[in-house]
């Protein structure tokens, strides 16, 4: 029975032809796919690769799992359906805290530490004077009220007429109505 392998970890510009003799030194290939984008036609990073017989496909993920191909270590397991959960994965070994020894190849007094270089120093404000800001000013108009007891009742000072609505919703006083020549 054919068994599929996944391919990770592929370099953008791998072409079907050095994948095929890649892994044809395993074992005939009895079908390659190399995924490609829709939109530009390169390659995505990975393919499907598959052989014919199970022994030759798990020699394959034994010897080229974590296998340098141009640069960059390929990723090679058993393929598994798109809606199928995810295999548990053998637990991982924890990083040590804290920085990194320096290696051999990097001599410089930063190479023990894993993240990039130092940041630019923030710029400091001096502390605000709280008297300067109690004399700008509101920072918002000022309403100011009409003059008068009310908004309706300019003429109103003793408080006998009645305020009706009229056409409109417009009001005005009852007893403006009755004195009104007009």
């Amino acid at each position: 029975m054919a068994v599929r392998l996944f391919v990770g970890n592929l370099p953008y510009d791998v072409t079907e032809a050095e994948l095929r003799a890649h892994f044809a030194a395993i074992g005939p290939l009895a079908y390659l796919s190399l995924a490609m984008d829709r939109d530009t036609g390169k390659p995505r990073g990975f393919a499907f690769v598959e052989f014919s017989a199970r022994a030759d496909a798990e020699d394959a993920m034994r010897r080229l799992d974590n296998h340098l191909f141009k640069g960059r270590p390929l990723a090679v397991n058993e393929a598994r359906a798109r809606d199928a959960p995810a295999p548990p994965s053998a637990p991982r070994a924890p990083r040590p805290a804290g920085p990194r020894p320096p290696s051999a190849a990097d001599p410089s007094p930063e190479a023990g530490r894993d993240f990039g270089p130092d940041a630019a120093p923030r710029r400091r404000r001096p502390p605000a004077k709280r008297a300067a800001h109690a004399e700008r000013g509101p920072k918002r108009p000022i309403y100011k009220r009409a003059p008068g007891p009310g908004r309706f009742s300019a003429g109103d000072e003793d408080g006998d007429e009645e305020e009706v609505r009229g056409a409109y919703g417009a009001r005005h006083r009852a007893d403006a109505d009755a004195h009104d020549p007009a």
